[in-house]
């Protein structure tokens, strides 16, 4: 029976379960590594994913696992492909597909994700190698005369030409537009957030619209409405539930199969609390979740320090992660199972 986009898009947002971003590039998860004095191998990336493909969390709480290029294609020390170990788990194996944010011409200090060139190619040879979804993430900053219309219509644009490129491959698309915390501007509150989200999301919707994406067979990962890092005026927990759904209703078809947050620089708990307390607010259209990279792993990661010995006490950190943000999803997480488990 051929795998329908739609049935994939709802498995990928499944009660209870959110998607780990397990999708740093090379660079990236170099980075991570060197702050924990963690040499970045080949070998060092692998045991670490496959320390987290393993755990238990990935059964009850991981719906779908983004991957990078090369973690697609490595197997596990025991030889078993990666993909194939999230497949056993019960959870749909992804690829991240954009090439990066590159500098958008004519429009300093704003970005344009590139990856378009060749991507119909590659999402054939990304199936064939079992992804059954992909991302793209684009970014906008918000700073002194930012964002311009031309950075919005430009990545919403690519956005829209990634997505039914995938569609067109038997591939959901996660559209990730992101609008990013950590402008430059004290100005920069919660209303400004909203403000832009929801110019970002109404755009990036048009484009999909005009591209003939299907709403039903794609997964939406936007940004939370909160105050950017430097803002003045901080925000309650409850303002950003209550601010973030109203922009997804205003913004959002409720014909998308879902919505799975980004956690986009907050704090672990933070994102947690903010995703939880969404959850409460009655009738979204969509099932309302996480596909968190740092908020899941960053606990795991500095308990396993790159050392053999530490993979249980690192799989019990990610699994705990995982589980308070798997009651989150449901609207069910609470300030003390954080202090049980501790």
């Amino acid at each position: 029976m051929a795998e329908r986009i739609e049935d994939i898009a709802l498995a990928m947002v499944a009660k209870g379960k959110g998607i780990l971003a397990a999708d740093e590039s090379s660079g990236t998860i170099a980075k991570r590594f060197d702050a924990l004095r963690i040499k970045s191998t080949e070998e060092a990336r692998r045991d670490y994913r496959e320390m987290l493909f393993r755990s238990e969390a990935m059964k009850t709480a991981v719906s779908g696992v983004i991957l990078y290029d090369e973690t697609i294609r490595q197997k596990a020390k025991d030889g078993t492909p990666l993909v194939d170990l999230i497949k056993a788990a019960g959870a749909v194996p992804g690829i991240k597909v954009d090439t990066g944010a590159k500098d958008l011409a004519l429009s300093p200090g704003e970005k344009i994700t590139e990856g378009l060139d060749g991507l119909r190619e590659r999402l054939k040879d990304y199936y064939a190698l079992g992804a059954r979804f992909a991302k793209w993430r684009a970014v906008i900053d918000i700073g002194p005369a930012m964002p311009t219309w031309n950075c919005i219509h430009a990545n919403a644009q690519a956005l829209a030409r990634y997505a039914a490129l995938c569609q067109e491959a038997g591939i959901v698309p996660i559209v990730e537009p992101e609008v990013l915390m950590d402008g430059p501007v004290a100005a920069h509150d919660i209303d400004v957030c909203y403000g832009t989200t929801e110019w970002v999301l109404k755009t990036v919707f048009q484009e999909l619209f005009v591209a003939h994406v299907v709403l039903e067979g794609m997964v939406l990962k936007p940004n939370m409405v909160v105050p950017g890092k430097k803002s003045a005026k901080q925000a309650s927990p409850a303002e950003v539930a209550e601010k973030t759904a109203r922009v997804l209703r205003e913004c959002v078809p409720a014909a998308v199969a879902g919505i799975a947050f980004l956690s986009g620089g907050q704090g672990n708990e933070a994102a947690t609390e903010h995703l939880s307390l969404i959850n409460q607010i009655a009738g979204l259209p969509w099932p309302v979740t996480f596909s968190y990279g740092r908020a899941l792993q960053a606990a795991a990661i500095e308990t396993w320090a790159g050392k053999a010995e530490n993979v249980a006490a690192a799989q019990r950190a990610f699994n705990h992660r995982a589980q308070m943000n798997s009651l989150a999803s449901i609207g069910e997480w609470k300030p003390d199972l954080e202090k049980e488990a501790a």
